[in-house]
């Protein structure tokens, strides 16, 4: 489990065949990662493989499923290990199972934050409420004014610096997770409706 708040900027050094490795910044694990270890990037669940470094393997459903695959060498990735039981919970719950992509529509300066704007595939919007929480690209953010598939989301400077989101461009793919909790509650409904009926 994770809380979507990233840790570290890392850089992919090498996609292919379903490889991926990053290279980390020396204070995000300074005494190394242990193998088969959780380490979220860009919001995705990955197993870390054994030997020195972060290097994982991408399965084809990780692959159709999340925007990993779009990466190329040099871009930066959003990294967080594993919440440790008993520790804070900045965020919110985030399983690091992305849902689907969507797409980045563009953003305004609104103060000292910048309002972006985005759009889920058709039919996640039942997902989103206002003020409600999601996670983009592994960085937990409050919904701001949803309508249909489209919400809003307000980043702080903070956010913009310590995340790879000021870096996105409209048209970018972005691993969406909604929240757990109401994917829950709506699969416990339709159970019930079905029963009823």
């Amino acid at each position: 489990m994770f809380t979507g708040i990233v840790e570290s900027l890392g850089e992919v050094a090498f996609l292919a065949d379903g490889k991926l490795e990053v290279r980390a910044e020396p204070h995000f694990a300074p005494d190394g990662f242990a193998e088969g270890e959780s380490v979220a990037v860009n919001g995705c669940c990955l197993t870390v493989l054994p030997g020195e470094g972060l290097r994982f393997d991408l399965s084809p459903e990780t692959l159709d499923r999340t925007s990993l695959g779009t990466l190329s060498p040099g871009a930066r990735v959003n990294l967080e290990r594993a919440t440790v039981a008993g520790g804070r919970l900045g965020g919110h719950i985030v399983q690091g199972h992305v849902d689907a992509t969507g797409l980045f529509e563009g953003s305004a300066a609104e103060g000292n934050s910048v309002v972006m704007r985005f759009r889920a595939p058709e039919g996640y919007g039942r997902y989103l409420i206002d003020k409600g929480s999601v996670a983009i690209e592994g960085v937990s953010l409050t919904v701001v004014r949803p309508e249909g598939d489209a919400f809003e989301v307000w980043v702080i400077p903070h956010t913009l610096e310590r995340t790879n989101l000021g870096a996105l461009k409209p048209g970018d793919r972005v691993n969406l997770e909604f929240d757990v909790l109401a994917k829950y509650v709506e699969r416990l409904l339709e159970a019930r409706l079905s029963n009823s009926s």
